[in-house]
């Protein structure tokens, strides 16, 4: 079943700006535009995990496909070098197709060539499959040339790179620092000629004001003469590819793309994008087991992330065992009552700033308990960090994460951290201060308070929470409250004040809030992080990464929100036909973005004006989450 079709017709936008993404399971994956064209330096063929899931390198960049016919050439690949782009192969280009592989359909005077890339399950492993028709004109010779890079996937590579390369008659190796990618193709003949291609520029780099150009390297090309229609392919791997089959993958990658089951088809397009977060984490046989990712193409697997993920991602999809894995997991690196923000991408170490990733962590281990019924992992694994937590909690932890002891509220940072997830910094300049008592942070106290039985506490903290952060039903919830003052900015987080099952507001309260939200920060694809007219809002986000840092949190639109917004909007609306409806139309402009930025997936943010671009993370594993719980929720 064809999951996402184009029918590009040879034109180049809006193709250029929509991405395609395959995962493996482990890290691995493979990703460029529907035209061919990469536009990011962290796009590839063969972009492999080194350290599953993370230790990415770029290894086989990209090919290029040519026909030679009586002198003539046709170039199937399209690159950009500044603002030209040489060749033009998209011309040739009428349709594109997602499913188990992405699958380019080409025509060009009477040839037809269809491509298909299929990235193996858990192997550093990508097969190009060509199926040609020569047609009326005669024979041809069809050329692939592949473009080597062999370097970590955040750096660039440069011609001043040494390469080592031993050919076969069918294929290379190419050699570049201990790692080695081998290539082969039956039926053709490898013909060497080691030589540099300079200033492949990457557009998307060109626009976040990064470093945008890039150097590949190619080893030679693969000639075959085709007389007749024939199918070939081309392996690329970290690891010797001789004896591949295609049907062999393709059936075994088929069977571990879940989603068939789902009963409508947003749900199995959801489910689908979601399994490619899922990921198994190897760092020795005591710690491996399935974790998530926070997105694609740059993050590794983060706690917050993974705690607000776990619902829509693993519970609504039943996938019990592997939430359990994710669960246990951090519960093993809790360090004075906190679980991992992150853990380094080259060495595994967990590093433990953030103030909300714990609580989240004690909703997510209930959450785990009411889907799946296990209540011996929660008795014996999880319950006891969950209450390590709040008792860290209580007395005092880390980074200044500590209740304050008057009024039951939990306090944390200074106006030098990051410790919510608005967290952008850059050289210094902390762009969201929200150090001390903000809501989000307090209202996930409260609720896990509730959730744990901590009776005597949760009165406290009910009355402390609404006379703090109360403004009026105009306004809503304040955003953080600390020694200079409350900041009364108009930001999405009060509206966890109500999502949660245990909220200290008043039914009265409760309902302004999601209309304060609703009037001020709704949009078509998710809350927006600051009203428009706040001295500090960004409509676009774009630019240095200090530019783009500063727009992150300043008025930038954020998917995930909506499932919140939509918890929150039914609650106080006691669920009734008229609100499950409403609900439905503002979760389908997500539903409907499957086929936008990256074909199959959710963005990580969208520009806070319209037309509403999405940028940043090209696939978001909470966007997709969030989107998916609703959607099965609301039976979308």
């Amino acid at each position: 079943m064809s999951v996402y079709a184009y029918e590009t017709y040879g034109e180049l936008q809006p193709w250029i700006g929509r991405e395609w993404l395959l995962t493996n399971g482990t890290g691995t994956y493979s990703s460029s535009t529907l035209v061919g064209c990469n536009t990011r330096r962290y796009h590839g063929l063969l972009v492999a995990a080194m350290l599953p899931p993370v230790g990415r390198v770029v290894t086989l960049s990209r090919v290029n496909e040519s026909f030679h016919r009586e002198g003539q050439s046709l170039e199937l690949g399209i690159c950009q070098f500044r603002d030209v782009f040489i060749p033009r192969g998209e011309r040739f280009l009428w349709h594109f197709e997602k499913d188990v592989v992405v699958k380019f359909d080409y025509e060009a005077e009477g040839i037809n060539l269809c491509k298909e890339v299929l990235l193996c399950w858990e192997k550093n492993v990508v097969g190009i499959r060509y199926t040609i028709d020569p047609g009326p004109g005669g024979p041809i010779e069809f050329r692939i040339q592949p473009f080597v890079a062999l370097r970590d996937f955040h750096s660039l590579l440069k011609a001043d790179a040494s390469f080592q390369v031993q050919s076969t008659d069918h294929g290379c190796s190419v050699r570049r620092y201990g790692n080695s990618l081998y290539l082969t193709c039956e039926k053709t003949v490898f013909k060497p000629g080691g030589d540099w291609w300079y200033n492949f520029t990457y557009s998307i780099e060109t626009e976040r004001g990064q470093e945008d150009q890039e150097d590949l390297f190619t080893p030679g090309y693969f000639s075959v003469q085709v007389d007749g229609s024939m199918t070939l392919v081309l392996w690329a791997g970290l690891e010797p590819v001789e004896n591949l089959n295609w049907d062999n993958e393709y059936h075994t990658r088929e069977k571990n793309l879940p989603g068939q089951d789902a009963p409508t088809i947003a749900q199995k397009r959801l489910v689908r994008a979601a399994n490619d977060f899922v990921v198994n984490r190897v760092v020795d046989q005591e710690n491996s087991g399935a974790t998530i990712l926070a997105g694609f193409p740059w993050f590794g697997d983060w706690g917050r992330d993974s705690m607000i993920a776990l619902t829509g991602l693993l519970l609504t999809t039943r996938r019990y065992h592997q939430a359990g894995q994710v669960l246990c997991w951090l519960a093993r690196h809790v360090h004075q009552g906190l679980i991992p923000n992150v853990f380094d991408d080259y060495t595994h170490q967990p590093i433990y700033n953030a103030a909300d990733a714990s609580l989240w962590f004690i909703h997510a281990c209930h959450e785990y308990l009411r889907y799946s019924r296990d209540q011996e992992t929660y008795d014996s694994v999880l319950r006891p960090v969950c209450e390590e937590i709040l008792q860290s909690y209580r007395k005092g932890t880390l980074f200044g994460i500590k209740m304050d002891e008057s009024d039951g509220l939990i306090v944390q940072g200074d106006p030098t951290s990051q410790l919510t997830w608005m967290d952008a910094k850059t050289n210094g300049v902390v762009f969201t201060p929200r150090h001390g008592k903000a809501v989000e942070i307090n209202a996930l106290w409260y609720h896990a308070l509730s959730l744990m039985g901590q009776n005597a506490l949760v009165e406290k903290v009910a009355e402390s929470f609404r006379r703090t952060f109360w403004i009026n039903h105009n306004r809503g919830l304040a955003d953080v409250v600390n020694e200079t003052g409350r900041d009364d900015a108009c930001r999405p987080n009060q509206i966890f004040a109500v999502s949660f099952a245990n909220s200290p507001l008043t039914l009265e309260q409760q309902q302004s809030v999601v209309e304060v939200v609703r009037r001020e920060l709704l949009t078509p694809y998710g809350l927006r992080t600051l009203a428009p007219g706040h001295p500090k809002y960004q409509p676009r986000y774009v630019g240095s990464q200090f530019d783009r840092d500063k727009a992150y949190h300043n008025g930038t639109i954020w998917p995930w929100l909506i499932g919140a917004f939509l918890e929150a909007y039914l609650k106080v609306n006691q669920r009734s036909r008229a609100s499950l409806d409403q609900a439905r139309r503002w979760l389908e402009p997500l539903i409907q973005s499957l086929d936008e930025g990256c074909v199959g997936s959710i963005s990580e943010i969208y520009e806070a004006q319209p037309p509403h671009r999405p940028v940043g993370a090209f696939a978001q594993a909470w966007s997709v989450a969030e989107v998916l719980r609703l959607a099965v929720e609301l039976e979308f």
